[in-house]
């Protein structure tokens, strides 16, 4: 039995004998409807493999491989935690804890304290034993270096983030050239962009330089990682690719560059906030993946207040990571991978592309003076939010799957305000909903089975403003029907029974409805639908509608039914 289990070989099957059993499984449905077009404008295949990504890449794939792997900047990723506290003493102390217990870079950013002379000199102090991310919003905290003393300033590591970049001479091992995309990313910018603004803003500085080598002595770059798994990993990978063309480009050899990420904010809610954790999670192991440096993963309470819980857990995603995956002992662990070769390719190619139309502008800040950059994240953002909206993207615990027993977090953290949140419009409808607290019921005709499915979207579809909706049971004649609908004390109710069974009642129900009673259909209905809305229907709720546009319209009706 062993030896012939030796003998026995798998046929491996071609992409059109893979394609031909995929479209008998889609039983009719087109096979492009595997295909999916990602807001950057690259079309996600089904399946990738060997032969297309040759065709994708051909000679250039060893290239791009070796570029990547050569490129990385440290031999192991760090947890980059931020540091929280409401005063002086809290945030020193929570410094130590954070060092012993794993924190690689100490995280600061400057809106976190008022810096006065005995917190600076403080500072100054951590600042040379240990290496360091500073966030600086308040020119005031980088008084802090001049404090330290001359013999002392070749010992300081670490990253300085500010607006305009500064010089350091006396520190050597402080990098102070950030192409800082989280800005453009909290605005709604998608990965080409964040990409090509990342070489945009490395232009800026390397032309100020006097040598490439010591611009990129001084150059780092800051991203936020989204939870686009996949892409996000050849994002990462991307930038070194385009990394080494644009040293090239400056006659220059490309050295490895620092890649410092934080975990993205945007797709964040205030409901559900457990969520939060895993899409941290899920985008630390991508920036993981992807060969980050440093990461930064925010707490799951981090829009209202972190606790000192929510800090420990988002410091311990890196820390775990690394020691359960033992990705941080492979070089460049998503190389070759079919799929993930050929994303990098496709972002290096538009990214390389959208830098150069930057450039010919004047560079990046002709670029944002005439407008062109923030019409175009503008315009992702619109449609981000539409995504959102309609479910085509899907934020767990916020437009799908939402819990309407989630309390609201009122408390605002300042430092995070001004991101544009998708989840913002969903917080606000629950806020708006609460505060009407309408009654809204389901019409359930039929047997269980016939109304379950419509019922169930139903309500997940009003869980997504924090309303529960009353079920009217099995109604199983139009006559019990309108007896229902007479008795309930609901403002607002919807239908849900099967096709045949709702073209067969509606009609009937629309003419013993009694006043006031704002009445919709689960489902859509194209043939009848302008006949329903001359009887007084009010609508329709259906899969792909824009659950905002329609759950605002109806609060404004509700409203009207409320003060008659």
């Amino acid at each position: 039995m062993s030896n012939n289990m030796h003998e026995i070989d798998f046929p491996s099957a071609s992409y059109e004998e893979w394609k031909e059993t995929a479209i008998k499984s889609l039983k009719g449905k087109p096979f492009e409807s595997l295909f999916t077009k990602t807001i950057e404008g690259v079309t996600i295949q089904p399946l990738y493999t060997q032969q297309m990504l040759v065709e994708k890449l051909g000679d250039q794939l060893e290239k791009q491989v070796n570029t990547i792997r050569a490129l990385n900047s440290t031999k192991s990723v760090q947890a980059a935690q931020t540091i929280y506290a409401e005063n002086t003493k809290e945030f020193f102390d929570k410094i130590k804890d954070s060092v012993n217990r794993g924190n690689g870079y100490i995280t600061i950013d400057s809106r976190i304290l008022e810096w006065d002379e005995e917190a600076l000199t403080q500072l100054a102090n951590y600042l040379i034993e240990y290496p360091f991310k500073l966030i600086v919003h308040e020119n005031k905290i980088l008084n802090v270096f001049s404090k330290i003393q001359e013999s002392d300033r070749v010992k300081v590591r670490g990253f300085v983030l500010t607006k305009e970049a500064i010089t350091l001479d006396d520190f050597p091992m402080v990098r102070t050239f950030a192409a800082n995309t989280v800005p453009y990313h909290n605005d709604g910018a998608h990965i080409v962009q964040e990409l090509a603004l990342a070489l945009a803003q490395a232009a800026k500085y390397a032309e100020k330089s006097e040598s490439f080598e010591s611009f990129a002595n001084k150059f780092f770059v800051n991203f936020a990682i989204d939870t686009y798994f996949f892409q996000e990993i050849a994002k990462l990978r991307a930038f070194k690719v385009l990394w080494k063309a644009f040293a090239t480009a400056y006659n220059a050899e490309a050295v490895p560059v620092p890649v410092l990420v934080e975990t993205s904010l945007r797709s964040f809610s205030k409901y559900d906030i457990y969520v939060n954790l895993l899409r941290a999670g899920n985008e630390a192991f991508a920036a993981l993946i992807g060969g980050a440096d440093a990461i930064t993963v925010h707490p799951y309470d981090v829009l209202t207040k972190p606790t000192e819980q929510s800090v420990r857990i988002a410091r311990n995603v890196v820390l775990v990571l690394k020691e359960e995956s033992f990705v941080d002992d492979v070089l460049d662990p998503a190389g070759g991978s079919y799929f993930i070769e050929t994303l990098t390719a496709e972002y290096v190619e538009k990214a390389w592309e959208l830098f150069l139309q930057i450039q010919e502008a004047g560079g990046i800040d002709e670029f944002e003076k005439s407008g062109k950059l923030q019409s175009a994240i503008e315009e992702v953002y619109k449609e981000r939010i539409r995504q959102v909206e309609t479910r085509k993207h899907s934020l767990i615990g916020t437009n799908i799957y939402a819990n309407p027993a989630d309390l609201l977090q009122t408390e605002t953290n300042p430092l995070y305000k001004d991101i544009k949140r998708l989840a913002i419009p969903f917080e606000m409808l629950r806020e708006q909903y609460s505060q009407v607290n309408p009654k809204i019921g389901i019409l359930t005709y039929g047997k269980l089975k016939d109304f379950k499915p419509r019922a169930d979207f139903v309500e997940g579809f009003f869980a997504t403003a924090g309303v529960v909706p009353v079920e009217s049971g099995e109604i199983e004649s139009i006559e019990e029907a309108k007896n229902w609908l007479q008795q309930t004390d609901a403002d607002y109710v919807v239908i849900a029974a099967t096709n045949d069974q709702t073209k067969e009642i509606v009609p009937v129900l629309l003419e013993s409805r009694k006043e006031g009673l704002i009445l919709d259909v689960a489902g859509k209905f194209p043939e009848e639908e302008s006949d329903w809305l001359s009887q007084g229907l009010n609508g329709f709720i259906f899969a792909g509608q824009n659950i905002v546009e329609k759950l605002t319209a109806l609060l404004e009706s509700l409203k009207g039914v409320q003060q008659q």
